[in-house]
């Protein structure tokens, strides 16, 4: 039975919460990234996004293909 406030912070939440075959299938889901408890790591994102968004989507792009071009030539 899963509960409502499943934290999924780690994998072992899926075991305390779920059958073990079917934790182990939904923990295969997921790929985790344990990030810095401190923010200033989101500021280093945040300039990068706002460089980003000025530097190359500040404009209507057509098509998917071209925005990925696009992002990945930008960086």
């Amino acid at each position: 039975m899963v509960q409502d406030n499943l934290n999924t912070h780690t994998r072992h939440a899926f075991y305390r919460s779920l059958p073990a075959d079917e934790a182990f299938a939904r923990a295969q889901k997921f790929e985790f990234f344990f990030t810095p408890k401190s923010a200033s790591w989101l500021n280093m994102i945040e300039i990068e996004f706002s460089a980003l968004a000025r530097g190359c989507l500040n404009r209507r792009i057509a098509t998917q293909a071209e925005l990925r071009r696009e992002v990945l030539a930008f960086f």
